[in-house]
C-alpha cells in the first residue's frame, strides 16, 4: 500500500468510487449496523483520525478497527459483508418440515394420549422423512409453526 505524504500506516487511501460508495451507504442508513459501523470507520480513517479515535467512535477496540483496515487493503469494500461463517448445512428441507407438522397433527398411535417430540421423531424417522431427526429439533420446527398439538 503507498500512502500519500502525511499519511501514517494507520490511514486508509480511499479511490473515489469507494468514497462515493461509502458515502452513499452511510447515508442511506438500510445496511446492517456492522456495515455502518466499518463503511463509518474506514471513512474516518481516510479523514485522518487516528485507529484509537475511531475505536472510541465506533466503541469498539483497536484491533477491530485495525483489522477493518487491514481488511479493506486486502478485499477493498468486499470486507463490509461478514465473512461466511462455518456452520452444520441445512438437512430438513421444506417439505419435510410440512411433513413433520402433518404427523404430529394427525391421531397419535394407539396406546397413546398424544404424540410426545420423542415419539414424533421416532416416527418422522421411520416413515423415511429424514435419515435422523432429534425430539428437540421436531420441537423446534413445531414451535415455528406455532403447533400447539404438543
Amino acid at each position: 500500500m503507498v500512502y500519500a505524504e502525511g499519511m501514517s500506516k494507520e490511514h486508509v487511501q480511499l479511490s473515489a468510487a469507494d468514497r462515493a460508495a461509502l458515502a452513499a451507504l452511510v447515508s442511506k442508513g438500510t445496511a446492517s449496523v456492522r456495515e455502518l459501523k466499518r463503511g463509518l470507520g474506514l471513512l474516518a480513517l481516510a479523514e485522518g483520525e487516528t485507529l484509537t479515535a475511531v475505536a472510541q467512535h465506533q466503541q469498539v477496540s483497536i484491533q477491530t478497527v485495525a483489522n477493518w483496515r487491514n481488511g479493506y487493503e486486502a478485499k477493498g469494500l468486499a470486507m463490509l459483508q461478514d465473512a461466511r461463517r462455518p456452520g452444520r448445512p441445512v438437512t430438513i428441507d421444506g417439505g419435510q418440515r410440512a411433513q413433520v407438522t402433518a404427523l404430529a397433527c394427525s391421531e397419535a398411535p394407539a396406546g397413546h394420549g398424544q404424540w410426545s417430540l420423542r415419539l414424533l421423531a421416532e416416527k418422522v424417522v421411520e416413515l423415511g422423512y429424514c435419515e435422523t431427526i432429534s425430539h428437540t429439533y421436531v420441537g423446534e420446527i413445531l414451535k415455528k409453526t406455532n403447533s400447539s398439538r404438543i
